[in-house]
């Protein structure tokens, strides 16, 4: 199995229009405006940080299956019909990284314990558990439910982060209320 990469860098936010039981997971159907004019059946995308492969896909959505090891280490299996997510194509070698290299493989899931608005940015703060601390350097890079932020802070067991406007408009952030489940990976370099 080939790995494949991310930027964090979010593309699009889709809709969850249909969430359907299969055996231990479901088949997602997301509804897709941008991202849709340019996959094939087998692409990668990651959604909330999550890589998934599209199976098949419509003028205006896509259709993955998430399994039952990703239910239990992500958010996924938490959405609902009418849920956003965070879309982002697999990365190219004609693409930017504007983020970090991100896997799409959830290494935890956290919680949002604060949302501070500032005067030019929005401070949340993440629980995670305490193991992970050792994956965690100041202002190093981290992948909160897709999207490629950088550490402003972080103790035993909550990560601070320090969203600017664009991101918080153009990611689901702009939707998240405290005690949101949030997916986590850890930079890898």
């Amino acid at each position: 199995m080939e790995n494949k990469l991310f930027t964090g860098i979010v593309e699009e936010i889709g809709k969850v229009i249909r969430k359907v039981p299969v055996g231990s997971g479901y088949e997602f159907c997301v509804e897709s405006s941008k991202l849709v004019k340019s996959i094939e059946n087998g692409d990668s995308i990651a959604v909330n940080g999550v890589c998934q492969t599209v199976e098949r896909y419509s003028e205006k959505s896509f259709f993955f299956t998430t399994v039952e090891e990703t239910i239990k280490k992500t958010n996924l299996g938490d959405l609902k019909n009418n849920d956003f997510v965070n879309l982002e194509s697999s990365l190219t070698l004609n693409k930017k990284i504007s983020g970090h290299l991100v896997y799409g493989h959830v290494d935890c899931v956290g919680r949002l314990k604060s949302i501070k608005k500032q005067t030019n940015a929005t401070l949340i703060s993440i629980e995670y558990p305490t193991n992970y601390k050792k994956y965690l350097v100041h202002v190093g890079s981290i992948c909160l439910n897709g999207v490629s932020l950088t550490v402003a802070d972080f103790s035993d067991n909550v990560v601070t982060c320090a969203i600017i406007p664009h991101t918080w408009e153009n990611t689901i952030f702009d939707n998240s209320k405290v005690n949101d489940k949030i997916n986590i990976e850890f930079d890898i370099i």
